[in-house]
């Protein structure tokens, strides 16, 4: 009777407050846990299935009923964005139900997506790249619904998205942070509710394809029309805050009213402001603004009062990784004190940081897996992978799911930091496709989902897989 009672206690720590829209803010929750419905992941991994391509999987993948969607690097080198929807069915005899890449996106896409009232949201372009657009699309079909362009030098959306009461938040490199309404649109100067999108497009394309058809008459060189021929309504634009004083690459979080804000500073450039902002989500208008001292590339998390990121001095490049270091902190939601703050003095922390009730859980680029008490910083526990993380951990049931940059998942136990098992994916004979893990780890209906990356590292240039780990 006292271990069940014990057990119960231990899941109610480990189980955070699920997300009203689940999926709606990277990680699917504020706490990051990539995980929604609470059902633990694989006891005894299995690989479920394997897609393997040429593209490179950068943000985090969002798996909602029997899709699995993610933005992707593809072209040579990693040069061009496409965003993939994929069928989670084992027995799935069509992995890609839908994809979409260029004409439609113009740049890079790493930004992880964010998935509300049936649409899915996300930006493009990385760090090398300037002016970049936020997309929404139907996340039956990937039809573009809006497209929002923000124009200027080192301005790119990489972090992903949140949706909150209707309203899309969204940090933008060198643009700050902005907040767009989701189903509010402007088309031809007219505004208007994104539901009667659809039909207007529908005409259109009805109309290019007649214009087609009617040229090959005529014509044998005639170029069948294409979906960026389409009308492209924008979201109406609620606020902008941090335009050319911030550099925000990290994902948003929205609580309470608020919207968190990590700034990093760009030490080349010269550019930014090192810092966590507090914005009032319905205006933008600034609340507090805590100062950090390594860039925040994984943003804030937050659990309760709470809010804790993650800091490295080096950003996600393998070959600088030597010499790094980092720090996590915590502050308090509303008036931004700080809570605690720990130096991590032989690795950076690169990704955001997963929170419990209790504990706050870090993976850093010297290999180690590190759970702190949420209260007061003290340190619970630590986990040697031996190799370094980029991604960041999963949380399902009482097991931390963490990816390293090999390509080997390693499951362990939340209540004590202890390998519970380790599965080397791209050696696995039925993947046979080594790559480093560059997004985090989902875990959804018991199974998890990892991507792998190879833009750089011992199989550079070699194929990647998206892969289903569940118990057969």
């Amino acid at each position: 009777m006292r271990r069940s009672l014990l057990l119960f206690a231990l899941l109610l720590v480990a189980t955070p407050a699920l997300a009203a829209d689940p999926w709606s803010t990277y990680r699917g929750n504020p706490q990051r846990t990539g995980n929604t419905d609470g059902k633990p992941g694989p006891t005894k991994p299995a690989i479920l299935w394997v897609h393997k391509s040429n593209a490179h999987c950068i943000g985090a993948p969002v798996p909602v009923g029997e899709r699995l969607y993610l933005g992707v690097l593809a072209g040579l080198g990693g040069t061009a964005g496409e965003v993939w929807g994929l069928d989670v069915s084992p027995r799935s005899m069509q992995r890609v139900a839908w994809s979409k890449g260029q004409p439609l996106l113009k740049r890079p896409t790493v930004s992880s997506p964010a998935f509300a009232d049936g649409k899915l949201i996300l930006g493009e372009g990385m760090h090398q790249t300037d002016d970049a657009t936020l997309y929404c699309l139907q996340a039956d079909t990937g039809r573009a619904l809006w497209q929002l362009a923000v124009p200027g030098t080192l301005v790119h959306l990489e972090g992903g998205p949140t949706v909150a009461d209707g309203k899309v938040y969204m940090g933008g490199g060198a643009a700050g942070a902005f907040c767009v309404d989701l189903n509010k649109v402007t088309l031809n100067g007219k505004e208007m509710d994104v539901a009667g999108v659809p039909k207007i497009l529908d005409g259109k394309w009805a109309e290019l394809q007649k214009k087609y058809q009617d040229a090959k008459k005529t014509d044998p060189f005639a170029q069948p029309p294409t979906e960026d021929q389409l009308p492209k309504p924008s979201p109406v634009r609620l606020w902008q805050q941090g335009e050319k004083k911030w550099h925000v690459d990290a994902p948003v979080a929205v609580a309470d009213g608020k919207v968190l804000v990590a700034s990093a500073f760009l030490d080349k450039e010269k550019v930014g402001d090192r810092a966590l902002h507090c914005l009032d989500a319905a205006t933008g208008k600034p609340v507090w603004r805590a100062a950090l001292q390594f860039n925040p590339w994984g943003g804030p998390s937050v659990q309760g009062k709470t809010v804790v990121t993650g800091g490295s001095s080096v950003a996600l490049v393998p070959n600088l990784l030597k010499g790094a270091k980092g720090e996590i902190v915590a502050f308090n939601l509303d008036d931004g004190k700080e809570k605690w703050r720990k130096a991590i003095p032989t690795g950076g922390i690169v990704s955001s940081v997963v929170l419990t009730r209790d504990l706050a859980i870090c993976v850093a680029t010297d290999g180690k897996v590190r759970a702190f008490d949420l209260a007061n910083g003290d340190r619970r526990w630590i986990y040697d992978a031996r190799t370094p993380f980029f991604a960041p951990p999963a949380l399902a049931g009482d097991v931390v799911y963490a990816g390293d940059l090999k390509g080997v998942i390693h499951a362990i136990g939340l209540a004590d930091g202890l390998a519970k098992w380790t599965f080397d994916i791209g050696n696995h004979p039925e993947v046979k496709a080594p790559g480093m893990i560059y997004a985090g780890p989902v875990v959804q209906d018991g199974r998890l989902y990892v991507a792998t990356c190879n833009l750089a590292g011992a199989s550079q240039n070699q194929p990647t897989v998206v892969v289903c780990i569940g118990d057969k």
